[in-house]
């Protein structure tokens, strides 16, 4: 009898699980794909963009940086990754000490991107992002003494996150994609890089439909008792360092 068993058993075919199909490009499943909302033909501005990704940022399955990296022509957006720089990038090395190098960052020293571009009118920049939560990219920064002898530059900006799937440490915190954006409109002199968005609102179109839900920064949530943690150090002080760059 139990052999019988066994033998029913044995003949049971395997079926394959089932593998959702995935976008050869975004590397997401077909089924909420952001490519079509790339812009095309792809942007091809004066400037580059030099992306310093810290290897976690990596892993994550709902990154910006592949969007602005398919948004703009080959060449315009080159993206590193590691923890020290320019480590074996060798190339690295020439875009970080060339004088159209800035780095944005909000150091005491660093200048309103916008003011820059006034007296600077017709120069095409290498724009270097570090992308990474904003303890990563202070942690790279501070080991990177290279990035420290880059002209400095920030974003004055009162938007909001349009990342809305994800929770901000304050109000004026901007996604990769969303930084890079407002800098190239500067840099270009053209509001049409804000094409490069439209794939970060089909992103949480598709997250919101199936499930997602819409965050507020950390920051809006304490101002409004809504927060439902302790408030620790290290977030105290980035809200506090944001508070002094918008001189509150």
């Amino acid at each position: 009898m139990m052999d019988e068993v066994f033998s029913d058993l044995a003949n049971i075919l395997n079926e394959p699980p089932e593998v959702r199909s995935t976008c050869p490009k975004c590397e997401r499943p077909t089924s909420v794909c952001w490519c079509a909302s790339l812009p095309k033909p792809r942007l091809c501005p004066k400037s580059r963009i030099v992306l310093l990704q810290h290897p976690a940022e990596e892993k994550r399955c709902l990154r910006t940086a592949p969007m602005l990296h398919f948004g703009l022509s080959d060449g315009k957006c080159l993206v590193y990754k590691g923890k020290r720089f320019p480590g074996r990038h060798q190339d690295l090395e020439e875009l970080l000490v060339d004088h159209n190098t800035i780095l944005l960052y909000p150091s005491p020293t660093a200048v309103d991107l916008k003011t820059l571009m006034q007296n600077n009118n017709n120069t095409s920049f290498n724009l270097v992002i570090i992308d990474g939560t904003w303890p990563q990219a202070k942690a790279i920064y501070a080991s990177n003494p290279i990035l420290h002898k880059i002209k400095q530059v920030k974003l004055l900006t009162k938007g909001v996150s349009s990342y809305i799937i994800r929770t901000q440490p304050t109000d004026g915190c901007l996604s990769t994609l969303e930084t890079a954006t407002e800098a190239l409109s500067l840099l270009e002199h053209d509001e049409g890089y804000r094409k490069l968005l439209a794939p970060l609102k089909t992103l949480c179109e598709f997250q919101l439909k199936n499930g997602a839900v819409s965050h507020q920064s950390k920051e809006f949530l304490i101002k409004n008792n809504k927060y439902p943690k302790l408030i620790g150090k290290r977030l105290n002080k980035v809200l506090h360092s944001v508070e002094v760059l918008r001189g509150e």
